[in-house]
């Protein structure tokens, strides 16, 4: 059974092997520093960060961002080592916010390497700190305990080093700020170095906003725009230095670019506010500066919402308070009094309301005057299927900041639609919930219908991912135990984007699966020893997506661990999961597959209001990114994709 524990609150450790899970409402960092019995850091080389992100026993993420891991072996850690924090901390200069007090509170999970949850801690009551030790695993009596500590730091890193007594605190909190900001913490996510890809060079700009872990089933996930950008290119890799991180930037790759000053807003007339241009937030590109404007677009929709709601609750309030007053009083129950006192309570009920509603109106009328002139210019990785900037597509020569996913709203305004948007690349795999939901449409359709909309869903999930990618950056693999897929996949295999043909039957299953857990495996052990060189030449260094229909036909016990480990690993390796399944076709697994839902986004292949945003808890309603009835779109993009990558392959 989990333990929750509280801040101060101790629980022992049952296993060597651990994985620390933190999700937070904004990128954060992860660090680790290692003391003797008497608690003493020796010095620098006894701190893990994402610029040296291993040490013998312990590793953390290489990169700041809302859902972070440490891996611990306590067995390895060194005999003198008996004290391990586990810190986090904000990123600064990136664009964030500047206090944990303004982010949901961070949460914390100390699971075993096979998934199963040992103890829980959320970092509760922060408020102006931007550094804090989360938890505390302490060695007493040759047995482990985890402790929750949650001790918070105003001055930063800086000054949770110095209280820790290490020399020259601040210069290395500086340090290691600047390893965040220059990217030194890289995954796979480009060609090795001496692969040819004919000079192309990935966009600059800031990643992916937070994505935190989805909750179980039972619960709203949460909706990936929700938070503030993170710092660094999507695809920046650090230099070859301390922790065996590896360089995969191109040569060729800009890393110095003057910000592009955004075009500015025609003359408001008096009394209006000025009208809304495209591409008039802040960033280096135009791709970075409209992906912070449909975030600040989310956020705006999220912020006055919420006021309209809380306002017409407060109206609420006053007048069952009022209506209590006048039935309270026996003189004021009958009689004309009485009359004329609830009539005055409804209608100061109706001017609140109606003042809550005017200003609701008026947020609503300049956001959508803003998506009018934002949706026609967004770029074929943020556009709908209906743009028409898809009748001039290319195949790109640079990967995207980010990819829509479909589009989010709220019941105030069911036709204020927001690009719903990741970052690339994927932080974690899909799940295309092809079961029966609470939705209205999922109830007016059948089984079939279900399943087969789910996978043309995820099919046009990945038409886009290989159309946003240069050629030979981005592979494909389908898993289609019994066939029932094909219609769905023709787009893929008719077009040629697809390397091998959709594996079928118990052995294709086991076939790719080996293939992707390999792969996984060389890259991993290729990071963590600092030998990119020694990966076999012929290893396709791509971006991987898995497609898997109809799961678990055709799986077995060990094809299911595979793909739980693959879930796990496989996105800080460039290996992706886009999984079409319904959970109830799965209960006979019972909880050994809650960690893989967990882990993925739950997408729908129609419109359900299963999303939350992490400061208010919206309900909102996602819809997915529909083909036109009739529309050939996907198919001739799939074309010119297959046609680029025989071209870059000669």
């Amino acid at each position: 059974m989990t333990a929750e524990l509280v801040r101060g609150q101790n629980h022992p450790l049952p296993h060597t092997r651990l994985e620390i899970r933190v999700t937070a409402g904004a990128p954060v960092m992860a660090c680790a520093t290692l003391a003797d019995a008497q608690g003493t850091v020796g010095g620098t080389e006894w701190i893990v960060h994402p610029g040296s992100p291993s040490l013998p026993g312990i590793e953390v993420s290489r990169q700041a961002a809302a859902g972070l891991r440490f891996h611990v072996d306590l067995d390895a850690l060194p005999p003198r080592v008996h004290l391990v924090h586990v810190l986090l901390a904000l990123p600064e200069g990136v664009g964030g916010p500047d206090r944990f007090g303004a982010t949901a509170a961070p949460f914390a999970a100390v699971t075993s390497t096979e998934g199963v949850e040992v103890a829980s801690f959320t970092l509760t009551g922060l408020d102006s700190e931007t550094a804090v030790i989360a938890l505390e695993l302490y060695r007493r009596q040759g047995a482990w305990k985890v402790r929750a500590v949650g001790q918070g730091y105003a001055g930063g890193l800086a000054e949770l080093f110095g209280d820790q007594g290490l020399p020259q605190a601040r210069a290395f909190a500086a340090g290691i700020q600047e390893a965040v900001a220059r990217h030194l913490a890289s995954a796979v996510q480009a060609p090795l170095p001496g692969a040819t890809d004919g000079g192309r060079r990935r966009s600059e700009g800031l990643p992916l906003a937070p994505q935190p872990a989805p909750a179980p089933q039972s619960a709203p996930d949460t909706v990936p725009p929700a938070g503030p950008p993170s710092s660094g290119p999507p695809s920046s890799g650090g230099p070859s230095g301390a922790g065996g991180a590896v360089n995969y930037t191109h040569p060729g790759r800009r890393t110095s670019t003057p910000p592009t000053p955004p075009p500015a807003a025609e003359p408001a007339q008096p009394g209006r506010p000025p009208r809304p241009v495209a591409g008039d937030a802040t960033g280096w590109s135009m791709d970075e500066r409209l992906y912070n404007q449909v975030w600040g677009m989310f956020e705006d929709l999220a912020r006055t919402t919420a006021a309209y709601r809380s306002a017409m609750d407060f109206a609420e309030s006053r007048l069952d308070q009022e209506l209590d007053r006048v039935l309270s009083d026996p003189r004021q129950r009958i009689g004309g009094a009485g009359h004329a006192a609830r009539e005055a309570a409804r209608a100061k009920h109706d001017q609140l309301a109606g003042r809550a509603r005017e200003v609701l109106d008026r947020d609503l009328a300049q956001l959508v005057a803003e998506s009018e002139v934002v949706e026609p210019a967004l770029p074929p990785a943020y556009a709908r299927w209906d743009n028409p900037v898809w009748h001039g597509y290319r195949v790109p020569m640079e990967i995207p900041m980010a990819l829509r996913l479909g589009d989010v709203h709220l019941p105030e305004r069911p036709d204020l639609r927001i690009p719903m948007l990741v970052r690339l690349p994927l932080e974690r795999g899909l799940w295309v919930d092809s079961g029966r939901s609470g939705s209205e449409a999922a109830l007016m359709m059948d089984d079939a219908q279900l399943r087969g909309l789910a996978m043309d869903t995820a099919v046009a999930h990945a038409a886009r991912l290989l159309a946003v990618y240069p050629p030979g950056e981005f592979t494909v693999h389908v898993i289609d135990p019994a066939g029932s897929g094909a219609r769905s996949l023709a787009p893929l295999t008719a077009s040629g984007v697809l390397d091998q043909p959709p594996a079928t039957g118990a052995g294709g299953v086991a076939t790719v699966l080996a293939t992707l857990t390999q792969r996984v495996d060389l890259v991993q052990m290729a990071i963590r020893g600092g030998a990119a060189e020694s990966l076999p030449p012929g290893l396709d260094t791509a971006e991987q997506l898995l497609i898997v229909n109809d799961f678990p036909h055709g799986f077995d016990d060990r094809a299911v661990t595979q793909l739980r480990y693959l879930a796990d690993e496989g996105p800080a390796v460039g290996v992706h999961l886009l999984m079409v399944a319904d959970r109830e076709d799965a209960s006979a697994y019972g909880p050994v597959l809650d960690p893989l839902w967990r882990t993925l986004l739950r997408v729908t292949p129609v419109p359900d209001d299963h999303l939350a945003d992490p400061w208010v808890g919206h309900a909102w309603t996602y819809e997915p990114p529909a083909v036109p009835p009739g529309s050939r779109v996907l198919l001739q993009i799939l074309e010119q994709v297959a046609s680029a990558r025989r071209s870059w392959r000669r």
